[in-house]
């Protein structure tokens, strides 16, 4: 699944997500000054009306644009782009996995975050494009200041209408919401970016989840303007165009585009864009730490940004699979294991599915006896409360029920999927998520493909499915994903049919407050990281996908 996730706010959270890609022109005429500091003010123009003022030129409408992630617009603008694949129903699978974005301990590494500022029309958009297509890196999240523009009040309205509303001017933008999106996002928490209609000058119902990139970049003509905004980049990279060609640009784009006049254009330059740029852009130049005159024609300057990105992505890498593997070794089991009673009956459906040769459809019947006892016994660890109620006959019954209702499973695919069936039989009308992760054939290390979560998860118990667990790698991923949409980590139980002692020790030394049930633990794994003893490839032995002569 390559780039971060968004998809829309009206339904179940699906991502990765399918959206129609961003405007590749640049109809905005932002304009910054970093809050907390002394205006950077130069001795040219006056400043230019803020907004809500009344200019006397006219404004033409701006075209919608949208924060998404990168490998959306890199889907529309590029067609080489081979691990997207797109289904009739519009949903978007990436092929390019996400490897770990957190340490063995289950912690965060930041991701790098750009922010690219420079005045309208000077190749902003350009350069990102450039950046994205040189860096060669699927998980790449792109934020546009024009999602963030104020709601406006019903004089604000009648003044967009008639052209007369200045959106260059700082007061404009929902600095603070900006703030917090983009603290989010580079905390690895999922985020509801707002869409703005710029033909009716307002906020849609419908907002973009994004969720999960190792590089975002941050575009806007104010992108530096906020002083704790422009904390936050590690890179700041200032375009710089010539001021002739950035109004030949508008007026080609404008004349040709939108079917405007001359002298409407000029004005709107005179009255907006011009001094906007003179009083609050140009002097965040200072604040760049690489400046890239003539946009997106500079290759070099480029070139030289996607090299010092790859080098960050690469000191902040991981290998967590060899460390997992041997950590924690010969400790006592932690406390928050569950482990099934270990019955006649248990030991004997373990035989059963433990055995090499046991036929596919016996394999399947006893392992689905096992998980329906393993779903169960992770049921009983849930808190039930007193309750009393009245039998046929008229008597008194001193009962109990679950304490919550807010129960909904997640299954790890795809060897979890075979626990769905259990959870649903036992939980009326309980509702599954999914997340999808498999191990990377060269590294080892497990990466991220898809997920589709509840769009409320974080108010709900989580019973997070996976068949086997041996260093853990995959489960520990699957939390994380959990808890980057703020599910509480008490609130998150993991059962799953087998597990080795290292994948346990894993879990609970990075996330101590969840809870782990499994049917049975064994000691060891191998070195192709199978549970030993063990029973194979679960996943394969279960959908009749076992290669032959596999170990």
């Amino acid at each position: 699944m390559s780039s971060a996730s968004s998809y829309s706010s009206d339904g179940g959270d699906e991502w990765p997500f399918s959206d129609s890609g961003m405007d590749s022109n640049i109809t905005e005429s932002d304009t910054p000054r970093n809050e907390g500091e002394a205006p950077l003010s130069p001795q040219f123009p006056p400043r230019p009306p803020s907004a809500g003022s009344q200019p006397k030129s006219p404004r033409s409408r701006r075209q919608r644009t949208l924060s998404q992630s990168a490998a959306a617009k890199a889907a529309v603008t590029t067609t080489n782009q081979d691990f997207i694949l797109r289904t009739k129903e519009q949903k978007t699978f990436y092929t390019a996995g996400r490897p770990p974005w957190y340490n063995f301990s289950g912690q965060h590494v930041e991701p790098f975050v750009i922010g690219i500022c420079g005045g309208s029309a000077s190749g902003k958009t350009t350069v990102t494009n450039k950046i994205i297509e040189s860096l060669g890196h699927p998980w790449v999240t792109l934020l546009s200041m024009d999602s963030f523009y104020k709601v406006l009040t019903e004089k604000q309205h009648h003044q967009a209408a008639k052209n007369e509303y200045n959106f260059d001017h700082p007061d404009a933008f929902d600095f603070e919401l900006l703030r917090k999106t983009l603290q989010r996002l580079k905390h690895f928490k999922s985020v509801e970016v707002p869409i703005y209609n710029f033909i009716t000058h307002s906020r849609e119902t419908k907002t973009k989840t994004m969720y999960g990139a190792n590089v975002i970049i941050f575009e806007g003509i104010l992108s530096f303007y906020n002083q704790e905004i422009c904390s936050l980049l590690d890179m700041k990279v200032f375009v710089d165009t010539d001021s002739d060609i950035r109004l030949a640009r508008r007026l080609r784009r404008d004349i040709s585009q939108r079917g405007r006049e001359l002298e409407g254009v000029l004005k709107q330059y005179s009255t907006f864009v011009k001094p906007s740029f003179e009083h609050y852009i140009a002097p965040l130049m200072a604040h760049a730490d690489i400046i890239v005159p003539r946009g997106g024609d500079n290759e070099v300057a480029i070139s030289l940004i996607v090299q010092h990105v790859q080098t960050q992505l690469q000191l902040r890498g991981f290998k967590l699979r060899p460390i997992l593997a041997t950590a924690q070794v010969d400790q006592p089991l932690p406390n928050s294991l569950h482990i099934l009673p270990l019955t006649p009956q248990v030991r004997g459906l373990h035989t059963f599915i433990r055995n090499k040769e046991t036929p596919r459809d016996e394999f399947i019947f006893y392992s689905r006896r096992l998980i329906r006892l393993t779903i169960e016994f992770a049921l009983s660890l849930l808190p039930f409360k007193d309750t009393v109620v009245e039998t046929p006959q008229g008597v008194s019954y001193q009962g109990k029920r679950i304490a919550t209702d807010k129960i909904v499973g997640v299954s790890v695919l795809r060897a979890g999927e075979t626990m769905e069936q259990a959870l649903s039989e036992v939980c009326k009308d309980i509702r599954i998520g999914k997340i999808l992760i498999q191990n990377n054939i060269e590294t080892g290390e497990p990466e991220l493909y898809y997920l589709r979560l509840p769009r409320d998860i974080k108010d709900y118990l989580v019973i997070l499915m996976d068949a086997t667990v041996a260093t853990g790698a995959a489960a520990m991923m699957a939390i994380r994903v959990l808890l980057d949409h703020d599910v509480p980590e008490e609130n998150i139980l993991v059962a799953s049919l087998l597990m080795a002692a290292s994948g346990v020790h894993s879990i609970a030394y990075a996330f101590p407050r969840v809870r782990i049930v499994s049917s049975a633990v064994d000691p060891e794994i191998n070195e192709k990281f199978f549970v030993k003893p063990g029973i194979g490839n679960f996943g394969d032995r279960y959908f009749g996908t076992e290669p032959p002569n596999e170990v």
